[in-house]
């Protein structure tokens, strides 16, 4: 089959294109490479196998428009996109162009050249906005829901906040819509946190992979000094290990008949869930170190609680998580460990 990946070079994006290239698939690559360590992903990618590699931004309807009409893929997984919600705050007009016209652009590509395309959407839990109606309960490490005791589902009521939330709720909703107006197979997947290795995290974007490197550094005193964290450190969260995302794309492909037109909200469950405070005693534990942190004010539009209720994507994508939150924070730490000492790369 012939795969494009937009946002290839970035983290998700380069592990699904290394998987498929494992398989022998025809890859193609779309990405601007902006994003810091994107340059050094297409390079693994590379080494891996060949690849079809376009330099354009998905806010260039000619280029995108260009590259499916040559390629014509059976599958596009749909990655690129602005992704921090602190940059959406600094500059809202870059994050809609990026995350909604770059959409636009490649949806009307699609339903031009190739309308019987899989297109998989990377969306955000960030479009059920701060969850403000729902009972929140404090406790000594983490918030949780007692109404939700298996996290939030997909009939929650949307509620777009921040221009982040705006630009990926809008960009979700032209998704379904194309699937309902103009028959497209598309599929959105809404998602909680992903972590793993070749995760260059940045403290805006990443931030499983942001703390485990300041655990690192800590541990090999490399500017272990004091570092922030917005809020008391119980917010919440459901991590998923890279492998497992990656296989969740894949087998929405596989099940695309019933998934069409579809939005699931994916991440690890509630058995995979953490707060920051539960991870820094993980981590703290694990390395026998001490992290120094104090806290600043919590981020405009940040969720206090937000775990996905993977039950839809069981039942019709035949996909669960198979790596525990444990396992893959210390897969993770081993890859940082293992990495160049100068982490200018991931400290961003």
């Amino acid at each position: 089959m012939s795969y494009l990946i937009t946002g290839a070079c970035g983290f998700l994006g380069s592990n699904i294109a290394a998987r498929l290239l494992q398989h022998r698939e025809k890859v193609i690559l779309f990405d601007d490479l902006s994003r810091v360590g994107s340059q050094q992903n297409l390079s693994w990618l590379k080494s891996l196998g060949e690849v079809e590699f376009v330099r354009e931004d998905i806010r260039n309807h000619g280029a995108i428009k260009s590259a499916v009409q040559r390629a014509k893929p059976e599958v596009v997984f749909h990655l690129a996109g602005q992704v921090a919600m602190t940059t959406s705050l600094q500059n809202p007009r870059d994050d809609f162009e990026i995350n909604v016209t770059g959409s636009l652009n490649l949806l009307e590509a699609i339903r031009s050249y190739t309308p019987r395309a899989t297109v998989i959407y990377s969306s955000s839990n960030k479009v059920y906005g701060n969850l403000d109606g729902l009972k929140i309960k404090e406790e000594s490490l983490r918030y949780s829901l007692p109404d939700f005791p298996d996290g939030i589902d997909e009939t929650a009521p949307l509620d777009f906040q921040t221009p982040y939330g705006c630009s990926k709720g809008a960009a979700d909703q032209y998704m379904l819509d194309y699937a309902r107006t103009y028959g497209l197979n598309t599929v959105v997947f809404r998602h909680s946190t992903i972590f793993g290795g070749r995760q260059l995290a940045t403290f805006d974007q990443g931030w499983v992979g942001w703390f485990c490197q300041k655990a690192i550094e800590a541990k090999e005193s490399i500017e272990a000094d004091s570092f922030t964290i917005s809020g008391n450190g119980k917010q919440v969260r459901d991590l998923l290990f890279i492998d497992d995302a990656v296989a969740c794309y894949l087998n929405a492909v596989k099940h695309i008949r019933r998934a069409r037109g579809q939005s699931f909200n994916i991440g690890g469950g509630i058995e995979n869930s953490s707060s920051l405070l539960e991870l820094f005693a993980f981590l703290e534990k694990t390395l026998a170190i001490k992290l120094n942190y104090h806290s600043v004010p919590e981020r405009q539009g940040d969720q206090k609680f937000f775990v996905a209720n993977i039950e839809k994507a069981k039942r019709l994508l035949d996909w669960h998580p198979t790596i525990r939150k444990e396992q893959g924070i210390k897969l993770t730490l081993d890859y940082i460990a293992s990495s160049p000492k100068d982490r200018t790369e991931i400290r961003g």
